[in-house]
């Protein structure tokens, strides 16, 4: 025959099972969610890497050649005065018109 107290204390050993088992159920449940944390977090940390070393590949080519260095004052061809003339036509005072078709410069007409 079963006793009451056995009963009690089958009883008790398994409300204290139950709720063992119920804390283990949530630190499953939160070993999970860090692991999915951990998991987005190694993604995120591979593209970092990925993209860091495409970066240090990128550095570590050859610099082209810079262009050569450009001397300004030997840029412009400086003749001596004896070729710095004016071509003939840019010479010749040519007389200036204005509106009324009178020459201007020549004369001042003071007359008002």
């Amino acid at each position: 025959m079963v006793s009451v107290t056995s009963v009690n204390s089958l009883q008790a050993s398994i409300a204290q099972a139950e709720r063992l088992v119920q804390q283990d159920q949530s630190r499953v449940n939160q070993d999970a969610s860090r692991l999915e944390q951990s998991q987005q977090l190694l993604v995120k940390d591979k593209q970092d890497l990925a993209q860091t070393q495409a970066q240090s590949r990128q550095a570590q080519q050859p610099v082209p050649a810079a262009a050569p260095l450009i001397r300004l004052d030997k840029a412009i061809e400086n003749p001596p005065l004896s070729q710095q003339k004016l071509p003939a036509e840019l010479t010749l005072a040519k007389p200036q018109i204005n509106a009324r078709g009178e020459t201007l410069g020549r004369l001042i007409n003071i007359t008002a």
